[in-house]
């Protein structure tokens, strides 16, 4: 059985999509004979600093220098090319998506990131990215080619069809951190002047990852007098998720960038209507059919659409149908594994 440890930075139950994944993956990969041991990195990634760099070569030297590592891309990004060949240690890295991408970062950090991403790619064998748009991102922009790139989308679990709130009130849920690239700041802006129409929004995530970002939204909330429409419910257990999802009558993405979309999928495997933007992968994940699409970054698109949605049933339940239908084709856990497990036996032979 080949042996792997999964480095993976900070608290691996945090309820973000990338975390959720490496548990997944973590847990089914033994099930392809990979012996998969997780490996704890500070959580200050994707900002070390050299105490936590030096902690860091520590921890992987603890390994044997046979075994492969898997790491996380929110570490394996942000880490000096001169760490990673002090590695010594064959590399498979996880790109959930370019740390350099994210939004609200500045011109001079994504620089810095991006650098370090295109030095750290290169010095990994293989690199497992979670969409196809991310791969190709990788080898247009980061030099990796093509070859060298496994996808392997996030599964989704199987789930019953949304029931819907059963209200007058349409009831919108948004689910994700509050961080700038969510684009929560876009999709309060777009809600100001549907003030006139009836809705609610439940927004569901972690809340410690951008204090500034949760100060922002709050201030928004109550600047426009929304209090009483927006509920910030901070993070949820995955039984209170599917109760969410369960009541939902419109699923809204305001994001300015997904490297896949993994709560998409989940209001797919719902047959929610949805409403989101095409940053990213997440023009890819939702069919045409499931959701009404934006450009990213634009309140006034956001709000024309969503106000199309909150008016007119039929459009939401035409979407629905779709997003039902589509989500029987979407790619289960085992999926994932499998895939994952193929290239990092490719790299031990």
């Amino acid at each position: 059985m080949t042996r792997l440890h999964f480095v993976i930075p900070g608290d691996i139950d945090l309820p973000t999509g990338g975390y959720s994944y490496d548990r997944r993956a973590l847990a089914l990969l033994p099930s392809f004979e990979v012996d998969a041991h997780h490996l704890v990195l500070p959580g200050t990634y994707p900002a070390p600093t050299a105490a936590d760099l030096a902690e860091t070569r520590t921890r992987i030297a603890a390994t044997a220098p046979d075994d492969i590592l898997l790491i996380d891309g929110l570490a394996y990004g942000a880490m000096p090319g001169d760490l990673i060949r002090r590695f010594e240690r064959k590399i498979v890295a996880l790109v959930h998506h370019p740390l350099c991408l994210e939004a609200g970062i500045g011109a001079a950090r994504a620089a810095e990131l991006r650098q370090l991403e295109t030095d750290a790619l290169a010095l990994a064998r293989h690199v497992i990215v979670t969409s196809p748009l991310t791969g190709r991102t990788l080898t247009a922009d980061f030099g990796v080619p093509s070859g060298r790139i496994t996808v392997a989308e996030p599964g989704t679990d199987p789930a019953d069809r949304a029931q819907g709130s059963g209200n007058k009130t349409p009831q919108l849920l948004a689910v994700g951190s509050l961080v700038p690239r969510k684009g929560y700041d876009v999709l309060i802006e777009a809600l100001v002047p549907l003030k006139t129409l009836h809705w609610r929004l439940d927004i569901a995530g972690a809340i410690d990852r951008s204090p500034g970002t949760v100060r922002q939204i709050e201030s928004m909330i109550a600047a426009h007098g929304l209090g009483d429409r927006i509920t910030l419910l901070g993070p949820v257990s995955e039984t209170d998720l599917g109760k969410l999802y369960d009541r939902a009558d419109l699923f809204v993405l305001a994001s300015h960038y997904e490297g896949y979309g993994m709560v998409l999928a989940e209001a797919l495997a719902r047959g929610l209507p949805i409403v989101c933007t095409t940053g990213g992968a997440a023009a890819d994940t939702v069919p045409d059919g499931a959701a009404l699409k934006v450009e990213p970054g634009s309140p006034r698109a956001l709000a024309w659409t969503l106000g199309r949605a909150i008016e007119d049933k039929k459009i939401r339940q035409g979407l629905a149908d779709n997003a039902w239908a589509a989500a029987q084709g979407l790619p289960r856990w085992q999926d994932t594994a499998r895939r994952i497990a193929a290239a990092i036996k490719e790299v031990a032979r």
